[in-house]
């Protein structure tokens, strides 16, 4: 992790946020943090927030033969 990765903010979502981002019910996203496919992190017991950088990574597009060819 290079300095200048380590001095940018993080933006943290909530769930509604995050589902509302990527058309997608909180269901989903708890399901994608319970099996650990999705990181979050808790502020206290009941406020989950999720990093906007893991969301994306989440929902990468999936390869097929136009990305693949260029």
């Amino acid at each position: 992790m290079t300095v200048q990765e380590r001095t940018q903010p993080t933006e943290y979502l909530t769930l509604k946020e995050a589902a509302a981002r990527f058309k997608v019910s909180e269901k989903t996203l708890r399901r994608r943090i319970s099996t650990g496919d999705l990181r979050a992190v808790h502020n206290g017991r009941r406020l989950i927030r999720i990093a906007e950088a893991d969301l994306e990574a989440l929902f990468e597009p999936v390869p097929n033969a136009r990305s693949l060819a260029s």
